[in-house]
């Protein structure tokens, strides 16, 4: 089902006369409209290499998002997400308050990390990549998620929702998060290339 539009083929030398475009699906229509994330059903998470031998996880518990999905036209679905970086959590006090601290996000300084988007295409079958600006520590820089369409359903107390699991890769130096310390045995304790995940689910907002 898409709900992003499909990037155009290239054309060719003797284009054939274009044919009419397809009428959208029933079930895509239906999920037009705008969307607010659900903080309670959704993990915006991440992943470092720890030490060059392990995998550090964390997540972030504040955050609000909002999703516009257009069936008529999906290439103008949209997403915004705002995350509270004192919100950051990885299930070590110590290790949180020195992620909080000047040598990385200096949340004093810098409270909030956010995504817009600017750009969305299908890939084929429930796979999706949306485009937009990341930004962090004051400094913004294009960032690429690849999306799966989990479905639409109404739950329990009426709402409808849908569902997607996204994941991307950044370089935190990019972004100007450079601390870092050297181990004896070579290498540095902190990975620059850091893996982000998305588990997001959205509520249709009333009409």
């Amino acid at each position: 089902m898409g709900l992003f539009g499909r990037k155009n083929d290239t054309a060719t030398a003797t284009a054939a006369p274009a044919a009419a475009p397809p009428a959208v699906a029933p079930e895509l229509a239906a999920l037009t409209g705008d969307y607010t994330i659900d903080p309670s059903h959704t993990t915006i998470g991440f992943v470092a290499r720890h030490a060059m031998v392990t995998n550090v996880k964390g997540s972030f518990l504040d955050f609000a998002g909002t999703l516009h999905l257009d069936g008529s036209d999906p290439s103008r679905s949209t997403a915004s997400i705002d995350v509270k970086m004192e919100s950051i959590d990885t299930g070590n006090a110590d290790r949180d308050g020195h992620l909080k601290s000047a040598d990385f996000f200096k949340t004093e300084e810098f409270p909030e990390m956010t995504f817009r988007s600017t750009e969305a295409e299908a890939l084929g079958g429930d796979d999706y990549r949306i485009t937009g600006d990341l930004t962090i520590l004051g400094t913004t820089k294009p960032l690429s998620i690849d999306l799966e369409f989990n479905g639409s359903a109404k739950d329990p107390f009426g709402n409808e929702r849908v569902g997607f699991e996204g994941k991307a890769e950044i370089l935190r130096s990019e972004w100007g998060l450079t601390w870092n310390a050297a181990l004896e045995t070579g290498g540095v304790l902190v990975s620059d290339k850091i893996k982000l995940n998305f588990d997001i689910s959205a509520i249709k907002n009333a009409a």
